[in-house]
């Protein structure tokens, strides 16, 4: 079994774009994706909510004031909403409250306009999950999905299921019927019963993600069941080993594997990619990005929050390298693809 510092599990690390090359342009675009592709990446991620018709569109949530330009426009002044998300109010405009022709009306808008700027806000249409397998399968090589159900329980309680949606989703294209594809959720439930259905269907190129928030925080579907679980339980061995009954991978933070000394540099890794790999489970880490305010502060470059630091978004990713991760979710796949493959240059950790 794979170790600490040991070739990790998966035959190669793996660049995951976090959705899509976002550090360059706003995320979950196509143009994004199209980016992301062109820089390197191995996979490419859509994070998915649902429209009020039932169609998979990208957004890294269904509230959508901060990702598009729909609180500017005066012909949906009135849906805007207050609704309860994984048991937390929020305001704002949902995208299940808009059919699709209305979404496709909106225009996308930078996420983080105080570190990225907002010069390609209201250039790009909102983008659903068929036309974002289209852009994969004709991209002249063969790129990976990795779509995250988002807050499946609210929206299966609202009658928007997303799990066989998706799945239906990937059977109805010919790329994603072979291509690789790893459905990611922070939630447990969907994920055993999308191990179900995957083996149901004989759908051998799916496989899944166990994301881990942070320790004392549980899964929503657990907490709607009045469970105790929380992703602290869920990491020791035994609890590894209960992920790897449904789940191929888990998907923790940078820093559950490498935690940061008291002078913010990178401390040694833990004992969790070790212990996963003894269970059989691949470790996926998010999130790489190349701004300071993003970085170790001891690998950041100045004071300002919004500099782009390559040298040190590199060292960070060089360092989970070496602790053995199969995959990293980044910001800037351009960077990934330079870590994985021995290019660019160092920074002292």
């Amino acid at each position: 079994m794979s170790i600490v510092n040991e070739k990790p599990l998966a035959a190669r690390v793996q660049v995951i774009a976090h959705r899509g090359a976002s550090a360059h342009l706003p995320e979950h675009t196509l143009a994004a994706y199209a980016r992301a592709i062109a820089d390197g990446a191995d996979f490419i991620e859509p994070d998915l909510v649902m429209t009020r018709d039932g169609v998979l569109v990208a957004r890294h949530e269904n509230e959508i004031s901060g990702t598009t330009d729909v609180a500017a426009r005066a012909e949906f002044a009135a849906r805007r909403a207050v609704k309860r998300v994984d048991g937390v109010a929020v305001e704002g405009w949902f995208t299940e409250d808009f059919t699709l022709a209305e979404l496709k009306t909106l225009r996308a808008r930078e996420r983080l306009p105080e570190l990225r700027g907002t010069a390609h806000d209201g250039r790009y249409p909102l983008a659903t999950f068929a036309q974002i397998v289209a852009l994969a399968a004709a991209c002249g090589r063969t790129v990976g999905l990795i779509p995250e159900i988002k807050h499946g329980t609210y929206f299966r309680g609202i009658g928007l299921a997303m799990e066989d949606a998706l799945l239906d989703a990937l059977a109805a294209h010919a790329y994603t019927r072979t291509a690789p594809v790893e459905i990611q959720s922070f939630e447990v439930g969907n994920l055993r019963y999308l191990d179900g259905e995957r083996k149901r269907r004989g759908m051998v190129n799916v496989r899944l993600l166990q994301l881990l928030g942070e320790p004392r925080e549980q899964p929503f579907d657990v907490v709607a069941a009045g469970g105790a679980l929380d992703y602290a339980a869920m990491t020791p061995p035994q609890g590894l080993h209960e992920i790897a009954a449904y789940a191929d991978a888990i998907g923790p933070s940078t820093r559950a594997v490498l935690p940061l000394t008291p002078d913010g540099r990178l401390g040694a890794a833990t004992a969790l990619v070790r212990d996963a790999h003894v269970a059989g489970l691949e470790v996926h880490v998010y999130t790489l990005r190349p701004e300071n305010a993003f970085l170790p502060p001891a690998l950041r470059d100045g004071t300002d929050p919004s500099h782009r630091h390559e040298a040190g978004s590199l060292a960070e990713i060089r360092a989970l390298l070496d602790a053995g991760i199969d995959a990293f979710f980044t910001d800037d796949p351009a960077l990934g693809r330079k870590a994985v493959d021995g290019q660019g240059v160092h920074a002292e950790q």
